[in-house]
C-alpha cells in the first residue's frame, strides 16, 4: 500500500474579508462555507454525539457530560457518572457514543481515565439517559494494567454493523514497549460485546496469553476510529512522537508497529526505532510527518455538502486546522487543509442536519458547525 506523501495534493483553505480572529466566511476546494458558533463554555471537551433527535451529548474532560438541546447548552451536567474519573494531563472524562439500538434502550457508553489500584488506565461504562441522568450505570471494560502517569489513554468509541464496540487505549506513554506485547491492554484496539463480553470470532479468542479482547495491537495513542459508510472498513488514527502521525485501516489480528517500526523520533529527537518497515507488520494509509496531532475523525455522510460525500474529517491539535482526506477504496488520494490556525480541534462529527460540527479543545471550549454558502 503507498504512503507517500508526495503522490497526494494538499490544498490550504483560504480565509475571505476578515482577519482570522473575526472570521465567518471561508473558501475550500469545493465548498465555500461558514463557521457557525453552537455553544461556548465548555471546559475542554473532548467527544460528541448526536442523539435521534438532534439533541447533543458533550464530554468534558474535566469530567462532566453535558446535553445540547435545542441547539443550547444546558446549564446542568449529566448525572450518574462513575465516581473514579481520574482528571489529570490527557485523564478525565473522554469519549461518549450511542448504543446502536438507542431509541429502545436508552445506553449512552463512556470511556474515561478510570483511577484504581496501580494508577489509572481507560475504562468504559455505560448507563441508561433518562432526563439527565445515567441511570444503572455499569462498569463493563477495564484496562489492564492500571498504570503511573497521565498520558495515553487513547479512548475513541465506535460500534461496528454487527453490534460490537471498538475501543482505543493507548500505550500509556512511559509503556511504549507493551504496545508489542499483546498480554496486556496497552497500545490496542478493543472490540467487546455491547455487554462487556468477548465475541467468540475476536482474533486472540483462545490464544494462551494474549487478551482476548484485543482486535489489533502495536498502536501508539488512537484517538480517530470510525467505520466507513459502507461497513466494509474500519479507519484508525494515532498520534506518533515527534512525526509519524498515521492512518491505518485496521484488520483483525494485524501489527501495526508501534514502537518496532515507526516515521516519527523521540521529543528530545533521539531515536526510537532505525526501522520504517519489518516483515509482519502494516504499513500506514498515510503517515504525518510532521505531526499535525490528529484527534477525532468521521466520514461526511449529509447532504448539505455533496463534494464531500464519503471523505474523512479529521482534526489537528498541534497543528491547529481541520483536516478533509478524499478516500477511494482503501486509499487517500488527496488532502485539503481547512480552518488552518483556528483552533485545536479536539473532534469532528456529521450532524443529523447535514451540517459538520467540530469541537474546540480550551479551557472556554466550542462546538461549532459548518454551513454551506
Amino acid at each position: 500500500m503507498k504512503h507517500l506523501l508526495a503522490t497526494i495534493t494538499f490544498v490550504i483553505g483560504i480565509m475571505l474579508v476578515l482577519p482570522a480572529s473575526a472570521q465567518e466566511t471561508y473558501s475550500s476546494q469545493e465548498h465555500d462555507f461558514k463557521l457557525v458558533p453552537v455553544a461556548s463554555g465548555l471546559e475542554y471537551p473532548w467527544g460528541m454525539t448526536f442523539l435521534p433527535n438532534g439533541d447533543a451529548l458533550v464530554t468534558e474532560r474535566e469530567g462532566q457530560l453535558r446535553m445540547l438541546k435545542d441547539g443550547k447548552l444546558v446549564d446542568e451536567a449529566i448525572k450518574g457518572l462513575p465516581d473514579n474519573i481520574y482528571v489529570a494531563g490527557q485523564g478525565g472524562l473522554l469519549d461518549v457514543a450511542l448504543h446502536p439500538e438507542f431509541e429502545e434502550n436508552k445506553l449512552v457508553y463512556i470511556s474515561y481515565a478510570g483511577k484504581g489500584k496501580g494508577g489509572a488506565n481507560t475504562e468504559i461504562a455505560r448507563g441508561r439517559l433518562d432526563d439527565m441522568a445515567l441511570k444503572d450505570i455499569e462498569v463493563i471494560f477495564k484496562a489492564d494494567p492500571k498504570t503511573q502517569g497521565s498520558n495515553h489513554y487513547g479512548s475513541r468509541l465506535a460500534f461496528l454493523p454487527d453490534g460490537t464496540l471498538m475501543a482505543s487505549l493507548g500505550d500509556r506513554f512511559s509503556y511504549m514497549h507493551q504496545a508489542q506485547k499483546p498480554s496486556d491492554h496497552l497500545g490496542t484496539i478493543i472490540r467487546i460485546n455491547d455487554d462487556g463480553s468477548i465475541p467468540e470470532d475476536n482474533p486472540f479468542v483462545g490464544h494462551e496469553s494474549y487478551k482476548p479482547e484485543i482486535y489489533s495491537y502495536g498502536h501508539r495513542n488512537t484517538q480517530g476510529l470510525v467505520v466507513d459508510p459502507s461497513g466494509d472498513r474500519i479507519w484508525q488514527h494515532e498520534h506518533g512522537p515527534k512525526g509519524g502521525d498515521e492512518v491505518n485501516i485496521l484488520k483483525a489480528g494485524a501489527n501495526y508497529g508501534w514502537p518496532a517500526i515507526t516515521y516519527g523520533i523521540n521529543y528530545n529527537n533521539e531515536i526510537i526505532s532505525e526501522k520504517t518497515h519489518m516483515e509482519g507488520m502494516k504499513q500506514p494509509v498515510i503517515q504525518w510527518t510532521p505531526s499535525i496531532a490528529p484527534c477525532g475523525m468521521d466520514f461526511y455522510t449529509g447532504d448539505k455538502f455533496p463534494e464531500w460525500q464519503g471523505d474523512i474529517f479529521v482534526g489537528a491539535l498541534v497543528q491547529t486546522h481541520l483536516r478533509r482526506l478524499k478516500v477511494e477504496g482503501d486509499q487517500i488520494t488527496e488532502q485539503e487543509v481547512l480552518l488552518d490556525g483556528y483552533g485545536r480541534f479536539r473532534d469532528v462529527q456529521t450532524g443529523p442536519d447535514g451540517y459538520i460540527y467540530v469541537l474546540i479543545d480550551a479551557l472556554d471550549g466550542q462546538v461549532l458547525r459548518l454551513e454551506p454558502l
